[in-house]
């Protein structure tokens, strides 16, 4: 329904979601992280209902949970809060908004829910409300202080009020933590889920298990084994003392706070030929559109290890990927170190994958090796099984008061420590980028800074995508 009053406009909606559920049973009568049973009334409010992360992320995730059974439609109630004045079936049609600090539209939001949970007789203090905040981070505090006040959850049972933020959050360390300061004033760190969808990813999901539950990989995950990683936290973390999120959260946090000053000396910036030919760019801008930066973790597992982050736009090939790379074999009597180096990779998107790079013999009669890989290519191995976005699988876990995979508030202050004299020195124009072409694989001078830290360039092979 639309109601057009004090500037809020509520599109709720449960009954258009009239497909049986699959698995025939409820997934919404779940455990929380802590044990205690929750079958109470779920409400989901999207506020941002009319925006393109909503259109594009959110609802979507809504929609493949339902479809996958997690969601049923008697147990869920979807409510959709924008500025722009929308019914039902118009916000139905952008799928195939209020003011964010108006008071009589809070009320009115809450008087939806109120309704809602009455209608299908929760018990008070078990009834559920997650806020969705699919909003400019300028708009996290008032929309947060009219939650605060008159959307929360009236009692404090087995229901409560958890509130999904995401990023950025912050654009340094000063601005992230007046942000954290001011959503703590309003809500425990258990009630905010900040949300990093790379976390959510599959592989990212899966980097703990191998590293963690294979034997062979304990011994050799260290200084004495491996020479370069690119990626970060879950890498080069510690096995945490169990799966317990705040025990893994706590690991992750360690890491951060091991980390070294980034020298000026290990980055370089860059910025692709016809970026300032767009009309909104200034002529002079210092934005980097390509960052390739150095980071070293003083202790005992990884003293000389560099950890390589490398990210650009315009590049010649659109990826995400983790890339640990081993040192050579002493004594090479194969002659082949200059093939390239063994190397893990565990590959985000697209096609997400796992395959170790290793020498072997080249099929024939001549004794001579090639680089091949030990590979598991998920659409391959796993033909019959969707592999969730990362978006369900965050949505879910928040349902379900599990903050693992979710950025801590201390967690947070730690990695903006790490980046934010460099962001200001960026600012100040210490740091200039250096111009590179579109479709190449950034400044020539990036590549000359990874030799420099011991990566070792592969040539001569491409891993190739197994078919069906």
């Amino acid at each position: 329904m639309s109601i057009p009053s004090g500037g809020l406009h509520v599109v709720s909606r449960n009954s258009s979601l009239e497909r049986s559920n699959v698995y025939g049973q409820s997934f919404l009568e779940e455990r929380d992280f802590d044990g205690t049973l929750e079958s109470g009334c779920l409400s989901i409010v999207v506020l941002g209902a009319s925006g393109d992360l909503a259109k594009k992320k959110t609802f979507p995730a809504l929609f493949h949970l339902f479809r996958q059974g997690f969601l049923q439609s008697n147990e869920v109630h979807i409510f959709g809060y924008a500025r722009t004045k929308i019914s039902t079936e118009e916000l139905r049609e952008r799928l195939r908004g209020g003011s964010y600090d108006s008071e009589e539209g809070f009320q009115l939001l809450n008087k939806e829910i109120l309704e809602h949970e009455s209608s299908k007789r929760s018990q008070l203090g078990t009834s559920r409300r997650l806020f969705y905040l699919a909003l400019p981070p300028s708009v996290y505090p008032s929309v947060c202080k009219m939650i605060r006040n008159y959307c929360m959850n009236q009692s404090d049972l087995t229901g409560w009020t958890r509130i999904i933020v995401e990023k950025p959050f912050g654009k340094d360390l000063g601005s992230s933590e007046e942000l954290s300061a001011q959503l703590g004033e309003l809500f425990d760190e258990k009630q905010l889920y900040r949300i990093d969808h790379y976390l959510g990813k599959e592989l990212v999901q899966n980097l703990l298990v191998v590293r963690f539950a294979n034997r062979f990989f304990l011994p050799l995950w260290n200084r004495d084994n491996i020479d370069n990683v690119q990626v970060f936290c879950l890498v080069a973390m510690e096995k945490p003392v169990s799966l317990k999120p705040e025990h893994i959260r706590d690991e992750k946090v360690k890491v951060l706070q091991s980390v070294l000053p980034i020298k000026l000396e290990e980055v370089v910036l860059g910025q692709y030929d016809g970026y300032k030919d767009d009309q909104t760019v200034s002529p002079n801008s210092n934005t980097p559109t390509f960052a390739t930066v150095i980071l070293r973790i003083h202790n005992e597992r990884w003293e000389g290890v560099p950890f390589i982050l490398k990210a650009g736009k315009a590049l010649n090939s659109r990826k995400a990927e983790i890339r640990v790379q081993f040192k050579e074999v002493p004594g090479d009597i194969y002659k082949c170190q200059k093939q390239g180096r063994n190397e893990f990779v565990i590959r985000l998107q697209p096609l997400e994958a796992m395959y170790m790079k290793l020498t072997v013999k080249k099929p024939g009669l001549e004794m001579s090796t090639i680089q091949s890989e030990l590979d598991l290519s998920y659409k391959q191995r796993y033909q019959d099984v969707t592999i969730p976005e990362a978006y369900e699988r965050l949505i879910l876990d928040t349902i379900r008061g599990d903050q693992q995979h979710f950025v801590r508030r201390d967690e947070l202050k730690a990695a903006w420590e790490i980046f934010t004299p460099l962001l200001h020195r960026i600012d100040d124009g210490e740091l200039k980028p250096l111009p590179y072409m579109p479709g190449s694989r950034g400044p020539a001078e990036a590549d000359q800074l990874l030799a420099k830290a011991g990566y070792v360039q592969t040539h001569g092979y491409v891993w190739i995508p197994p078919t069906l």
